[in-house]
């Protein structure tokens, strides 16, 4: 007799039916012999043999988990154990009922995603042919601009539009804002072009506050429609760019308008470099990913550095190492990609990191007490402008630290957990 396999205190046996939530299944994009099959809502991807992607659709058209197992083995000639693929199912939070007794929901406590209302109908025009030539021509003739007026190349200098420095970091940082929120407002909605969720917050990279869209469902797409939403936030930066570029050159704007413009062109410049650092996981690392058909570079390259180090330890210690090399089990070309990426991991951070020790925390500390210097001197009979932008200047800079810090504590809480010390 059939034993039964007992899900979240439901039994499964042969006779059961089970309600699966909206899933969403493809074919790998380099393996023929397997699916990818994921749940969108609550960014929930694993991929499985193709037996068992059949074994899923035979259950979502309501066959029973006996009849279906009879159905594979009577069509592929292969015998699986459904009611396991349905435990395992479960724990991913697939499955939706057991004979029509509801289980319960993990997509009840996800984040929701944000502007729900926006669809593919309202944003796939801006991912067509003739919005990318539209990108091109604008593009072109930013260089062509350039090439022919080198004056209007970005300098550094036209950063600063005022000689009050507080009121240009407000101004600017005003203007860059709005222009990471356009940003990654362009990979949601490119997201959204393929039909796929997302959300929109901060995050941190090493020492860096970012604004950030968490698309994890852009694994249900296949990896040619994957680099439109990677790339759609730079794409968005060089037009910005081109068009300022463009204005400035040919219309008769204020000199002010333009020097903001051109400070602004400055600005977005700085954070295409950052999109290169793809030791962290910035816009370039997502496509590099796909690029290397590696499924999970940055955690995997992490591992294999921690590995390293414990291996080295081990070895000048003389002792065996504790534990196995973590990429043992991945296919060969992601092995090898994943090893080499390690070294450029650890070897990127430790610069980003140093350069950061070295240059702009001093820079950092060095501006802030010359502007609490400045403040002193003004309560003392000295420039009360200069007081008020010094002032402005430490509000601004403190309030995104403070930004930083709390999104740093909220995204490692599992950090700063207070254990309670073991009883004796």
């Amino acid at each position: 007799m059939r034993s039964r396999t007992v899900v979240n205190a439901v039994p499964v046996a042969a006779e059961s039916r089970i309600g699966l939530h909206r899933l969403i299944s493809r074919p790998d994009d380099d393996d023929p012999d397997v699916v990818v099959v994921g749940r969108a809502e609550i960014g929930e991807f694993i991929e499985l043999p193709a037996v068992y992607g059949e074994a899923i659709r035979l259950l979502r058209e309501g066959l029973p988990v006996g009849a279906v197992e009879q159905r594979l083995a009577a069509e592929q000639d292969v015998e699986i154990d459904v009611a396991e693929l349905v435990e395992a199912l479960t724990e991913l939070g697939f499955v939706d009922s057991v004979d029509e007794q509801r289980l319960p929901d993990p997509a009840a406590d996800a984040p929701r995603s944000h502007f729900r209302w926006l669809t593919a109908r309202h944003v796939s025009w801006i991912f067509g042919w003739p919005m990318k030539l539209g990108w091109l021509l604008v593009v072109a003739a930013a260089l062509v601009t350039l090439a022919t007026r080198p004056d209007l190349l970005p300098h550094y200098e036209d950063f600063f539009w005022s000689e009050y420095v507080g009121l240009t970091v407000l101004v600017n940082t005003v203007m860059v804002s709005l222009t990471l929120s356009t940003h990654e407002m362009m990979h949601l909605m490119a997201a959204r072009s393929l039909g796929v969720p997302g959300r929109i917050g901060f995050g941190t990279r090493l020492h860096n506050l970012v604004v950030q869209t968490d698309v994890t469902a852009v694994w249900g797409v296949p990896r040619r429609s994957r680099y439109r939403v990677y790339l759609a936030g730079m794409a968005w930066d060089l037009f910005l760019m081109a068009s300022l570029t463009l204005l400035v050159a040919h219309t008769a704007l204020p000199s002010l308008t333009k020097a903001l413009f051109q400070a602004l062109v400055v600005a977005v410049l700085m954070t295409i470099p950052f999109q290169l650092q793809v030791y962290m996981r910035t816009d370039l690392y997502y496509v590099l990913r796909d690029l290397l058909r590696t499924r999970n570079l940055f955690d995997d390259g992490l591992a294999f550095a921690r590995y390293l180090r414990t291996r080295t330890v081990a070895r000048l210690r003389r002792r065996p190492c504790p534990v196995e090399d973590p990429t043992g089990d991945l296919a060969p070309h992601e092995r090898r990609a994943t090893r080499v990426y390690s070294v450029f991991l650890v070897f990127g951070a430790t610069v980003s990191l140093t350069a950061f020790a070295l240059f702009a925390a001093p820079i950092a500390i060095v501006a802030l007490f010359r502007a609490i210097g400045a403040i002193v001197d003004g309560l003392n009979g000295g420039s009360v402008l200069l007081a008020l932008d010094s002032g402005l200047l430490i509000l601004i800079e403190g309030a995104i630290q403070a930004l930083f810090v709390v999104t740093f504590v909220r995204t490692h809480r599992h950090w700063f957990r207070w254990r309670r010390p073991a009883e004796n």
